[in-house]
């Protein structure tokens, strides 16, 4: 039997996922149903310090430690067809745990939203961007 949902997850890394991919599955649901969007493909990637520091230079020009990067791969603009690779750096995202006071269950789950609604479409290079993603975040957070 296929697995209806189109999330994969895959960790590169030597830290555990301090989340439960049910509830990753359960997040992507929920934002399908709250953007009124669906995603035909997700690649959840956790890798290393190292690596998201390359991904970053090659791809984005920029050098240093983020906790992700999303890559949108179709283009549906529609939003009924997504398709994309979530690159996210574990080691950041533990030590934004601590930063933020929050359990890294919470917070690996936050950036998971985070990225998705980056896939759909939502940007933060602003204050007004970052404060209506945060909102978002929450609200999908708070359904699972």
């Amino acid at each position: 039997m296929k697995n209806s949902t189109p999330l994969e997850i895959f960790n590169q890394t030597n830290l555990p996922l301090p989340f439960k991919e049910k509830d990753a599955f359960s997040l992507l649901k929920a934002i399908e149903k709250g953007e009124k969007s669906s995603f035909s493909f997700v690649e959840l990637v956790y890798v290393s310090e190292n690596e998201i520091v390359s991904i970053n230079k090659e791809f984005l020009k920029r050098d240093y430690v983020t906790d992700i990067i999303s890559f949108r791969y179709d283009d549906d603009a529609s939003n009924q067809k997504i398709e994309g690779t979530l690159y996210c750096c574990a080691e950041r995202i533990v030590e934004q745990s601590k930063e933020f006071n929050e359990t890294e269950e919470k917070e690996f789950l936050r950036v998971l939203t985070h990225g998705l609604l980056h896939l759909i479409g939502y940007d933060d290079r602003n204050e007004k961007e970052k404060q209506k993603m945060t909102e978002l975040e929450n609200s999908y957070l708070a359904k699972i």
